[in-house]
């Protein structure tokens, strides 16, 4: 297990963002970091600037090849390269990439929502190249599936794949809610693997939460690892997601009992 920390964001805007990027930017000279971001808010924008429509399956986006076009220009080309700005601002060597560059994510298409992909394995060299040498990766979620074709790549669903691959005791999801809920409405401080997919079949989980929480399983590939699913506009979010058993929702693969 290594102890690479995988961040997953969503994308947005620096000014929205800039609290958790310094975090970011602070941890990264402590530790070698990987982050991964979206940006279907800022997606949405554009497709429907342009006349595109916006339609959603079981949480993932439909994706024609129109919608592809948009999405590669704003993942890549406007939210990836305005983090890796705003982070070299903050003195972190930042590399800007895709799941295309390098072969980076191993994927294969998912059926029935157009150029979608899902990833199935990473290859790790190009970013043990660049950590080695202390530069943080920011990583746009696009990638060729398995006939090479481009496709969109759901951010969760790309993050968790790379920290699965490296290996990483702690996955990190920063969204805008502050964990997983009960049937109840309660946020659960953790969850484990059978309990997550128990609420996820009786419809509890439900909508944008299901690839988060499938995501935070899929990291689960060493034993001790932990996904961390929590609020990232709270003051010192990351800190607390990394260190605050109370905020978030730790999801393990077995139970772990968090003691009073």
């Amino acid at each position: 297990m290594s102890d690479v920390l995988v961040v997953k964001l969503g994308g947005t805007t620096f000014e929205e963002q800039r609290d958790v990027l310094t975090e970011i930017a602070s941890i990264a000279r402590q530790r070698p970091v990987v982050l991964v971001h979206g940006g279907g808010k800022r997606l949405t924008e554009w497709l429907a600037r342009l006349g595109v429509g916006t339609t959603f399956d079981g949480g993932l986006r439909v994706t024609d090849p129109a919608a592809l076009e948009v999405a590669t220009a704003v993942l890549r080309g406007v939210v990836n390269s305005e983090l890796v700005s705003a982070l070299r601002d903050l003195g972190v060597d930042a590399v800007g990439l895709s799941g295309v560059d390098g072969g980076l994510l191993i994927t294969e298409r998912v059926p029935g929502i157009g150029l979608v992909a899902h990833v199935v394995g990473i290859r790790r060299d190009l970013l043990d190249a660049l950590l080695v040498v202390g530069q943080l990766p920011v990583i746009a979620p696009l990638a060729r599936d398995e006939t090479g074709i481009v496709c969109n790549v759901n951010a969760d669903d790309a993050a968790a794949g790379i920290a699965a691959g490296l290996g990483s005791r702690q996955f990190v999801l920063l969204t805008d809610v502050d964990g997983v809920r009960d049937g109840n409405g309660d946020r659960l401080s953790t969850l484990s693997a059978p309990e997550a997919e128990e609420l996820i079949e009786r419809g509890v989980i439900g909508a944008g939460m299901v690839p988060k929480v499938r995501a935070a399983l899929a990291s689960l590939a060493w034993p001790g690892a932990e996904a961390i699913i929590a609020d990232g506009s709270g003051a010192l979010a990351l800190h607390r997601a990394l260190g605050d058993p109370g905020y978030g929702t730790r999801i393990h693969a077995e139970r772990v009992e968090v003691v009073a």
